[in-house]
């Protein structure tokens, strides 16, 4: 499922318009990255939890040289599915 198929999911079943349908799931999208570049966490009950976790800084190769690089540590996003997702997949 894309982004256009979600905002026509959420129209028809939240019985809106597919503009306003887009304008929420913009504002949905909008709170979780401000909420993370913030270091906070967004959870969402039933669903999970999305969270900042830290890679550290590593040593990687370069595959057409095969040479030593330096990777820097960097912030990436990470989602935990919560108890009700992972019960309605089994």
């Amino acid at each position: 499922m894309n982004k256009t198929e979600l905002i026509d999911h959420i129209a028809q079943n939240a019985d809106l318009s597919k503009a306003a349908a887009g304008r929420a799931l913009d504002a949905l999208i909008g709170g979780v990255r401000t909420t993370l570049k913030k270091g906070g966490t967004v959870t969402l009950v039933g669903f999970g939890t999305f969270a900042v976790g830290k890679r550290t800084a590593r040593t990687g190769r370069n595959p057409r040289t095969g040479a030593a690089i330096k990777i820097k540590a960097a912030k990436v996003p990470k989602f935990r599915p919560g108890k009700a997702l992972k019960d309605a997949l089994n």
